[in-house]
């Protein structure tokens, strides 16, 4: 492959573990086994050679504990991939597994090498707690302890006075307050939330039918093809986990409608209505069409284009709105066009927003 030529970027294989809730099933297992059982697995059921791999780009948006400085790099190592592989971890929080597939698709269009890993990892589980070191020997007072499962530490004053820093439960709440219309050009709050029928009975209605699309694709067995079952061994057991703990068979609008605001007294953010905390790694295999070709390997897509897109960070969640916008001009189609979507629902607000 010639550096510089353009060439097409196809995904040939695509694997993940089962994905664990917050203090679940795959709670004692750390996030880089995690991302060694997902990287085995895809070279197993691929077919191709772990010596063949250019680079190994994991997004992860802790890296606070057992992920720290490179777990991309260490899950390679610990799935058997020989030292010469490169390894790469990416923190674009939300959008960092989907940034790794990007990162691969780019080195490919670019003609870099041939094939590339881009995936991802999360243990919210084992996200450590962490404190501040003291400026002084001896300090006198109290010090702040940050839980490092989600959100905000050790934030720059700077941030708050500019009103940067809301949690991310609060730029949801944002979001179903305030319109906000977002362009390149263009990204000032105007008008009311009405406009986006943002209420706390859409944002569950929105919640309780993912739920449901999730448990019908379980039971139909749509996943069992990308799903790699994970042993997971502790003292006293052995046990393998296959199923995604998240989706709740139990869940109603009745049940949605009694739960508390999570993050405003007033507000219409809830723990049902928001996605939960959760445990997992998944990896695809990225190649050029040239590679694939050669290897008769059959691919599951093909990219188009890639684009990112700032906006205010209260509503960061809005950030797919304009970000959509430039990936479907640079790939010279409309939102026609499109027969499936599928969104970060992080929060029910955001997604309807």
């Amino acid at each position: 492959m010639a550096y510089g030529t353009v060439n097409e970027a196809w995904i040939v294989g695509a694997v993940r573990t089962p994905v664990g809730r917050h203090g679940g099933a795959l709670s004692p297992v750390r996030p880089d086994d995690l991302g060694a059982i997902a990287l085995e697995a895809l070279m197993e059921r691929t077919g191709v050679p772990p010596e063949e791999v250019e680079d190994i780009y994991f997004g992860c948006a802790n890296q606070a504990g057992e992920d720290n400085r490179d777990v991309a790099r260490m899950a390679l190592l610990l799935a058997g991939f020989p030292e010469h592989v490169g390894g790469t971890t990416i923190n674009r929080l939300c959008g960092s597994g989907l940034d790794a597939v990007a990162n691969a698709a780019r080195a490919i269009m670019l003609g870099e090498a041939d094939v590339y890993v881009g995936g991802g990892v999360e243990s919210m589980s084992r996200a450590p707690w962490a404190v501040p070191k003291p400026e002084r020997a001896f300090p006198t007072g109290s010090t702040t302890m940050y839980d490092t499962t989600l959100g905000w530490r050790f934030v720059n004053p700077k941030m708050e006075e500019m009103g940067h820093a809301d949690s991310l439960g609060m730029t949801a709440e944002n979001l179903s307050q305030e319109r906000f219309m977002i362009t390149p050009d263009e990204d000032q709050p105007e008008g009311l939330a009405e406009e986006y029928d943002v209420s706390r009975e859409a944002q569950d209605r929105f919640a309780l039918r993912s739920h449901q699309k999730a448990i019908a694709a379980t039971d139909e067995k749509r996943f069992r093809e990308e799903i790699v079952p994970v042993t997971v061994k502790t003292r006293k057991s052995e046990t393998v986990v296959e199923a995604d703990e998240g989706p709740r068979r139990d869940a109603s609008l009745e049940k949605m409608a009694k739960l508390k605001p999570a993050f405003k007294g007033e507000g219409s953010v809830t723990a049902g209505n928001s996605s939960s905390l959760n445990d997992g790694a998944a990896a695809t295999l990225v190649v050029s069409a040239d590679y694939a070709r050669a290897q008769n390997l059959k691919p599951l897509a093909k990219i188009r284009s890639v684009a990112v897109a700032g906006v205010p960070p209260r509503v960061m969640g809005i950030g797919p709105v304009p970000a959509t916008k430039k990936a479907l001009d640079r790939a010279g189609i409309s939102l026609d066009d499109v027969g499936l979507i599928e969104v970060n629902e992080a929060f029910a607000a955001q997604v309807l927003a």
